[in-house]
């Protein structure tokens, strides 16, 4: 298809510049995609609009895959709510905070629990933050430390692991570039490998340890800890910290609730339903078929659908044999938890949507046309990271982040032959990445509110942080993964620039009373 030109860019740039503006996502994606319609329909308002829903919105929810990844969120979404109720959230938190008896290992501890509650950024922070903020306090760690682990593994755990709210977003989208290039890749193995090219959230992950386990901290956040070590202040003087309301929906349920095991149970359902769903999808059970082509075969959607479903009934019969929630208790929960999934249904359909209209319109091609022997293709992945970042950082979202700049990587990494899985993961990364650094993101604002702390204070501290990190990540990661060098090498590498960076400009906030 021709492209429309330097037009075909309105939709994703007006969808930045309105999401930047107003602080509204979803609106501002859906309003993108109108103006892509117009543009398709002569300039037609009444056509447009029809063609928004009719032609994309519509389209986008008809499509088999589409619709199972849908289902599988909501499906995901009311696991987690019956886990919730039962008091299972609570526990794990419970579990890991008895645990902690130093500043290292409160910290350690902190840092432990956004990790194993990985199945979902929201549930992550509100947990975390409130069940370590009493120890932490207890400990003299200032809030912005707490916020900072709380904020960090957040976003960075859920976006890389295989089983999580956030996983059906990300292989939709990778799936929908590769239809736009025509191109016939298993997007959830792509999505598996992709994972090393991960360099911020890898890297943000072991840059948290080294701060925790060397005890170093350097600017803004050295002078909080050092407050919050010398006179037992773990909020700035004067600051105005946030309280949180959501967490009313994250508390321990009253009698019997669910264990630290039983809240992992249904967990462990979803990852072996995932393993032996793939396998049997892709033709496992085939004569000489082999576990990797069977998963490079396989219909994830469909599997994962199958995977958040049994993980359900999981959750559902042991409350109801645990007796800790009756049957109609039991529902509410599972319905309570797929309505918490409802906006990030619908930013994926439209994300899906203005993926559809880019491609009518060629902006992708169009791109391809000006970059093409005007840029070097191996700076492209991290020309890409710092772009995402900053559409990140100005949105807020890290979902509408890949929502807008996905659809136009992928096709630009196939036209001018640069290495696919580093550009994917520069996009998915980096919005992350700019989402830690931003005021108006929502996880940095839910991350202050549960860890009680005052948000400018909270970003103050946390994005010198996020800077290191993601400097190292463009430097030592994209930069040379554009040129081909594996992450396997490049990892270690990045690992060990930051625990010198640590230790050169780093300080003991105990060394300083």
């Amino acid at each position: 298809m021709d492209s429309y030109g330097i037009i075909s860019l309105l939709p994703p740039i007006l969808a930045i510049v309105l999401a930047w503006w107003s602080k509204q996502v979803v609106l501002s994606l859906f309003l993108g995609v109108f103006a892509g319609a117009f543009i398709l329909n002569t300039y037609n308002p009444i056509l447009a609009f029809m063609a928004t829903f009719d032609n994309y919105v519509l389209a986008s929810l008809a499509d088999p895959w589409n619709a199972g990844i849908i289902l599988f969120l909501l499906a995901m979404g009311g696991m987690i709510g019956i886990i919730n109720k039962s008091g299972g959230i609570m526990a794990i938190g419970e579990y890991i905070a008895d645990r902690a008896n130093s500043v290292a290992k409160t910290q350690f501890a902190t840092w432990l629990m956004g990790i194993l509650i990985f199945f979902d950024d929201y549930a992550n922070t509100l947990i975390v933050g409130n069940t370590m903020r009493p120890i932490t306090d207890k400990m003299k760690i200032s809030r912005e430390k707490l916020s900072f682990i709380v904020d960090l593994t957040a976003a960075a755990v859920s976006s890389i692991v295989p089983i999580s709210t956030w996983i059906a977003f990300e292989v939709g989208v990778i799936r929908d570039g590769f239809d736009t290039i025509g191109v016939e890749l298993n997007a959830y193995t792509t999505f598996i490998q992709t994972i090393p090219y991960r360099f911020y959230s890898l890297l943000a992950l072991a840059f948290a340890l080294i701060i925790i386990f060397t005890g170093k901290d350097y600017g803004a956040m050295l002078e909080a800890e050092k407050r919050a070590r010398s006179t037992g202040e773990t909020l700035r003087p004067g600051s105005t910290p946030m309280v949180s309301d959501e967490i009313e929906e994250y508390k321990k349920t009253e009698g019997k609730s669910f264990t630290f095991f039983n809240s992992f149970a249904p967990i462990i359902g979803v990852i072996i339903v995932t393993l032996i769903g793939l396998w049997y999808s892709g033709g496992g059970m085939e004569a000489g078929v082999t576990i990797q082509q069977a998963y490079g075969d396989a219909d994830a959607s469909v599997v994962l659908l199958w995977a958040a479903v049994s993980g359900s009934l999981i959750a559902g019969i042991l409350t109801l044999a645990k007796k800790v929630l009756s049957l109609e208790e039991a529902v509410d929960g599972w319905i309570d938890g797929a309505k918490s999934m409802f906006v990030a249904c619908l930013i994926l359909v439209l994300a899906w949507s203005i993926g559809s209209i880019a491609d009518d319109l060629g902006t992708a091609s169009y791109l391809v046309s000006v970059l093409e022997g005007n840029i070097i293709p191996e700076i492209v992945p991290v020309m890409i990271f710092a772009f995402s970042a900053f559409i990140a950082f100005t949105i807020g979202s890290s979902w509408g982040t890949v929502a807008i700049v996905m659809p136009l990587a992928i096709p630009l990494a196939h036209s001018i032959a640069i290495p696919m899985l580093p550009t994917i993961g520069a996009v998915l990364t980096a919005a992350v990445m700019g989402d830690h650094c931003s005021p108006i993101s929502d996880t940095t604002i839910m991350s202050s509110t549960a860890s009680a702390v005052d948000h400018m204070d909270h970003v103050r501290t946390q994005m010198p942080y996020a800077l290191t990190v993601g400097i190292v990540a463009a430097l030592f990661g994209f930069l040379p993964a554009g040129f081909g060098i594996s992450a396997f090498y490049l990892l270690p590498v990045g690992l060990i620039v930051l625990y010198l960076i640590v230790n050169i400009f780093g300080k003991k906030a105990e060394d300083l009373i």
